[in-house]
């Protein structure tokens, strides 16, 4: 059965930093595209950052880049995104998702496995 894990979420000051990881198990997450995607209440899902599988290279989102980055540990399986500068309109549910190639950020309806999500909350 292949399960995406996230975990790390929490409650952060603003100028804070977080890191959410993804743990996979049933699959091998360098096999595939891994995506980071967002998603606030009342707003729609967006795509944050992605790692390619094969040789590791990553895309981010202009809203995000220069602040988060997207890393693969392959002994542990796992996926994380490290989050800096942290500011209010980046609270949300963050989920991980697994597919073919990065272009699960752009269309995310080609994901072939979600996680379940870790709530980030940035607030004073």
């Amino acid at each position: 059965q292949v399960q995406l894990v996230e975990s790390g979420g929490g409650l952060v000051q603003p100028g804070g930093s977080l890191r959410v990881s993804c743990a996979a198990s049933g699959l091998t997450l360098d096999d595939y595209g891994i995506a980071w995607f967002r998603q606030a209440p009342g707003k729609e899902r967006e795509g944050l950052s992605c790692i390619m599988k094969s040789d590791g290279s990553t895309i981010t989102a202009d809203s995000v880049k220069g602040r988060f980055t997207i890393s693969r540990d392959n002994a542990k399986n796992t996926v994380y995104l490290q989050m800096n500068r942290l500011k209010p309109g980046d609270t949300a549910t963050y989920y991980c998702a697994a597919g073919q190639s990065c272009t699960i950020v752009a269309v995310p309806g080609l994901s072939d496995y979600w996680g379940q999500g870790t709530r980030v909350t940035v607030s004073s």
